[in-house]
C-alpha cells in the first residue's frame, strides 16, 4: 500500500469509529441520530476515496465519484423537494439511479476488468454495501433507518478492510481482500448481540422470573419506569403490546410509553413485562472496532474449526 493511500485508510478508519462512537451514544440516549452526521460521514468518505483514486487513472475515479453519488443520495432529504404529492416521482427517480449504476459499473468490469487501473474492488464493494443496506431495511431486518444509513457510510469510507489489525489467518486472506467491510461490520454486531439474550436470561434467574417463552427476550419493570426506558411493552396477559403500534419519533415513543404506564396504574398493576429496544449503532460501534481488530467473526470462527 503506497504512502497517500495509507494515509487516507487510517484517517478513514479513524472517522469512522469516531462518528460510530457519537452515533452509539446518541442511540443510548435518545435512539435518535441526526442525519447530519450521516451526510457529515458519508462527505468525508466519498472525498477521501475520490482523492485516494485519483492517481489510479479516470476510469476508477469517475466510478468511485457515480458511486459515491449513490450513496450520498441515500443520505441527502432530496425527495422532500418534490413533496407527498409527487412521491411516486422520487420512486421512479430512484429506481432510475439504481438501475443506472449498476449497469454502469456492471458493464464497466465486463469491458475493462477488475483492479486498481479498471474497475476497483472499493468501488464494487461501496456499491455492495449500498445495496446490502437498503435491501435489509426494505426487509425490516435492519430496524431503523439510522441503522441503514451507517452501514452505507461503512461502504464509503472503509470500503474493504483486508488486514485485521491483530488476528488475520491466511486462509481468511483472499476472501477479506473482496469482501466489503460493511459486512464485517454487520456479522460482527449480530454475533456479539447474542450476549443480550444471554444477559435477560442471567437477569430473570437471578430474581426468579425466567419461563422458556419469555425468559431470553423480556423481563419486568416496574410500571413508574416505563416513561425513563426505551422498551416495549409486552405484556400480552394485560393486553399491552406497544411494539405492535411502533412510534415513529422517540417523543412519541415516550408519549406511548407514558399512557400504557398511566393506564396500567389505573388498572393496579405495578410491574409489567418489556422487551429492550436494542440500541444497534452501539452494536455496529463494537462490530465495527472488532473488525478492525480481529476481521470478520464468523469467519474466524469458522477458519478456527
Amino acid at each position: 500500500m503506497s504512502g497517500l493511500a495509507s494515509v487516507l485508510g487510517d484517517t478513514s478508519s479513524v472517522v469512522l469509529v469516531a462518528g460510530f462512537a457519537y452515533a452509539a451514544v446518541r442511540d443510548l440516549e435518545s435512539r435518535e441520530v441526526s442525519d447530519r452526521l450521516w451526510q457529515l460521514l458519508g462527505g468525508i468518505g466519498v472525498t477521501l476515496g475520490a482523492v485516494g483514486y485519483v492517481g489510479a487513472g479516470t476510469l476508477p475515479l469517475v466510478l468511485w465519484v457515480v458511486v459515491g453519488a449513490f450513496a450520498l443520495e441515500h443520505l441527502l432529504p432530496w425527495d422532500d423537494a418534490l413533496g407527498e404529492r409527487h412521491a411516486g416521482k422520487a420512486v421512479a427517480i430512484e429506481l432510475a439511479a439504481y438501475a443506472a449504476v449498476i449497469v454502469v459499473v456492471v458493464v464497466a468490469a465486463d469491458r475493462w476488468g477488475i483492479g486498481a487501473a479498471a474497475v476497483p474492488v472499493g468501488v464494487i464493494a461501496a456499491l455492495a454495501s449500498v445495496l446490502l443496506a437498503r435491501v435489509l431495511f426494505e426487509l425490516g431486518v435492519l430496524y431503523g433507518g439510522a441503522d441503514a444509513k451507517a452501514l452505507i457510510v461503512v461502504g464509503v469510507l472503509v470500503p474493504v478492510f483486508a488486514t485485521p489489525l491483530l488476528l488475520a489467518p491466511a486462509v481468511e486472506a483472499p476472501l477479506m481482500r473482496v469482501l466489503p467491510f460493511a459486512v464485517t461490520v454487520l456479522t460482527n454486531a449480530a454475533l456479539l448481540s447474542i450476549a443480550v439474550p444471554v444477559a435477560i436470561a442471567l437477569r430473570n434467574v437471578t430474581r426468579g422470573e425466567f419461563t422458556p417463552a419469555r425468559g431470553f427476550t423480556m423481563y419486568t419493570m416496574d410500571v413508574d419506569d416505563l416513561p425513563h426506558r426505551f422498551v416495549w411493552v409486552r405484556d400480552r396477559d394485560l393486553g399491552e403490546d406497544t411494539l405492535e403500534h411502533d412510534a415513529d419519533t422517540s417523543e412519541e415513543d415516550v408519549r406511548r410509553r407514558t399512557e400504557v404506564a398511566e393506564r396500567l396504574r389505573a388498572q393496579g398493576v405495578r410491574r409489567v413485562w418489556v422487551s429492550p429496544q436494542l440500541p444497534f449503532l452501539v452494536l455496529m460501534l463494537a462490530g465495527t472496532v472488532v473488525g478492525f481488530l480481529a476481521g470478520n467473526l464468523l469467519l474466524d470462527l469458522f477458519s478456527a474449526v
